[in-house]
């Protein structure tokens, strides 16, 4: 794997950008040949107004089904607005590793060599097993500028501290939310993870906006983009204006220190640390405090109990599974919903390949609550 990126990053960053292809821009194009490895292929945006005159940001994404456009698709918007160019592998997907990394290798190599991209602002993004994919290539290189994770995080242990800024995304359904919870909980360098509504899913195409967004504003702090005045008001604007709205609680508190945390240096943050700081002091928020961490305490537990079910008797596995599903099925939205929700979205994903009709049978009654049914991790 280190030997492989080593490769890349000679082929890659310290090759000259070169030849501009007669490729129609503001839409998403399917397919794209790598020239010098015709059995890789990724999507492509390029932004309306590509000129290969100035260099342009770009977005590496990866999928865990090969499913190139869909991390354009959700890119899209914010690559039209900030001037990045969006490429999305149509090999990569969860398995092994080395065919993962040869396909970034050689999507890389290939958009770097047609189009005109600056090799300090170079983001990887990717959903569940992509998002693992995105952040293992961030921590070999120690060129990825930052690293968009929707759904999953590090491919191994959570890191304390990284050289680049993650913005992680999770959902309320999503069984990979006690991951991401960690991982803002435990990483201590630039990162921000919003947890949006859904399940174990892309971020969308608003959070990217938001998420590109934040990422300038990084750019901006490290000195990897020249400060923009006009745009930082912007972006500061939009982010007071969402903490604002914000009715009060652990939620406030959380968007505030947040806020204070990433404009830190940039802005006047004192009054929004001030007021973060005050909430915190109050009991109705220290309960909330308190009833979270009982909460992911509680969900790791079942979570931990229902798969070691797995290797003992199946009719208590289906028993717990049945209850569970009652939870998740239920009308009202609470703690406990969302806890089994993500259980079973998990078990489901886990073990629906298994060729075992018992355990098929428990399998599918652990995914009844949700139509949707989610994606592989």
């Amino acid at each position: 794997m280190i030997s492989m990126w080593a490769r890349l990053s000679v082929m890659v960053f310290a090759a000259a950008v070169a030849y501009g292809q007669d490729l129609p821009r503001g839409q998403i194009i399917d397919t794209v040949e790598c020239k010098r490895d015709p059995a890789q292929h990724y999507a492509l945006y390029l932004p309306s107004h590509y000129s290969p005159a100035r260099q342009w940001s770009a977005i590496f994404a990866f999928d865990p089904g090969a499913r190139g456009r869909a991390g354009v698709e959700r890119f899209q918007a914010a690559a039209e607005k900030y001037g990045y160019i969006v490429a999305g592998s149509l090999n990569s997907r969860n398995g092994p590793w080395e065919p993962s990394l040869e396909a970034a290798k050689a999507m890389m190599a290939d958009v770097m060599r047609r189009f005109s991209i600056d090799t300090k602002r170079i983001y990887t993004a990717g959903q569940s097993g992509g998002a693992r994919v995105a952040l293992g290539i961030a921590l070999e290189s120690n060129q990825i500028a930052g690293v968009f994770a929707s759904s999953a995080g590090f491919p191994d242990e959570v890191q304390k501290s990284v050289p680049f800024p993650i913005f992680g995304k999770t959902a309320v359904d999503d069984f990979n939310y006690l991951e991401l919870k960690a991982l803002d909980r435990v990483v201590t360098t630039p990162h921000r993870v919003v947890v949006t509504e859904g399940g174990h899913a892309w971020m969308s195409s608003e959070t990217a906006v938001e998420a590109v967004g934040w990422m300038e504003v990084q750019a901006m702090k490290s000195g990897r983009r020249a400060r923009d005045p006009e745009l930082l008001d912007r972006i500061f604007s939009e982010r007071v204006a969402k903490v604002n709205a914000e009715k009060g609680g652990l939620e406030a508190v959380l968007a505030l220190e947040s806020l204070a945390a990433d404009f830190q240096g940039l802005k006047d943050v004192s009054k929004f640390t001030q007021r973060a700081a005050a909430l915190r002091n109050q009991k109705e928020v220290q309960r909330e405090i308190a009833e979270d961490h009982l909460a992911e305490q509680r969900e790791a537990k079942q979570t931990n109990e229902i798969y070691a079910l797995r290797g003992g008797s199946m009719e208590r596995l289906k028993v717990r599974v049945m209850e569970l599903s009652r939870q998740a099925k239920s009308p009202d939205d609470s703690t406990d919903r969302r806890i089994a929700r993500r259980i079973l979205s998990g078990f489901g994903a886990s073990f629906r390949g298994v060729r075992d009709p018992q355990l098929q049978e428990i399998v599918t009654e652990a995914r009844s609550w949700n139509t949707a049914r989610p994606p592989d991790r």
